[in-house]
């Protein structure tokens, strides 16, 4: 299976996370057996901002993954395509500024934040390479990148074992749990798709990104990019 494969247009995309919005976390701690949450506080100590900084979270869905940084005192913009997942954390978190825009043409001018990042949604984006092109741009030089996403386990027969986890027992565990469970189908699909540690490290270099590294969570189920803009 490739990427061509699992296109969809960006307003069905949309309209899929507009569907699960309302259970979408729970969901998703159910599925990660509770690895969510660990993987995201990896995420916001590599992306190490402070009090008097901007912050861009793309991908940000219900603002689950924005909310650190506002109870530090951090401006974060919490940005996604889906209005549906929008409405939902901003009736949960008012004072986060949720922002509608899509990753490959952000509603953003140059050099407007302090760090960019965006966790599990790099591979839901129609052009991932523009897209981290668009991150250049907004990031101010010498900005951080941060990108968490699901990747490859590094050892062998564990990555059989997940795979076989992710083509059948997420999509059996999802139609229990969500409102929409082919919306979780597409996402393990997407998930199998995916380049490996290596090759997103490649994207990175590509868009103009430099000090490219990753570091692998859970056996390499996940990995987190960084990288920084020049300056």
């Amino acid at each position: 299976m490739n990427r061509a494969s699992l296109e969809k247009r960006p307003d069905e995309v949309a309209a899929m996370f507009d569907d699960v919005a309302p259970r979408y976390d729970i969901v998703n701690d159910i599925l990660s057996m509770g690895q969510t949450r660990r993987w995201r506080r990896v995420v916001v100590d590599a992306v190490d901002a402070v009090p008097g900084q901007r912050v861009l979270d793309l991908a940000a869905g219900t603002g689950t993954s924005s909310e650190p940084y506002a109870d530090a005192g951090i401006h974060v913009v919490a940005c996604d395509f889906s209005v549906g997942m929008l409405k939902v954390g901003k009736r949960r978190r008012p004072d986060i500024d949720f922002i509608a825009g899509d990753a490959t043409n952000l509603p953003f001018a140059d050099n407007s934040f302090d760090a960019t990042t965006i966790s599990f949604g790099l591979r839901n984006v129609i052009d991932p390479k523009k897209a981290l092109r668009e991150m250049l741009r907004v990031t101010r030089p010498g900005g951080k990148l941060v990108v968490a996403e699901f990747s490859h386990p590094t050892f062998a027969p564990w990555r059989t074992v997940y795979t076989e986890y992710l083509m059948r027992a997420l999509p059996a565990v999802a139609r229990k749990t969500a409102s929409n469970p082919d919306a979780y189908v597409y996402l393990a699909e997407s998930i199998r798709a995916w380049p490996n540690q290596d090759e997103l490290s490649a994207w990175l270099h590509e868009a103009g990104w430099t000090s490219v590294a990753y570091r692998n969570l859970s056996g390499g189920i996940v990995a987190v990019h960084r990288a920084v803009k020049p300056a």
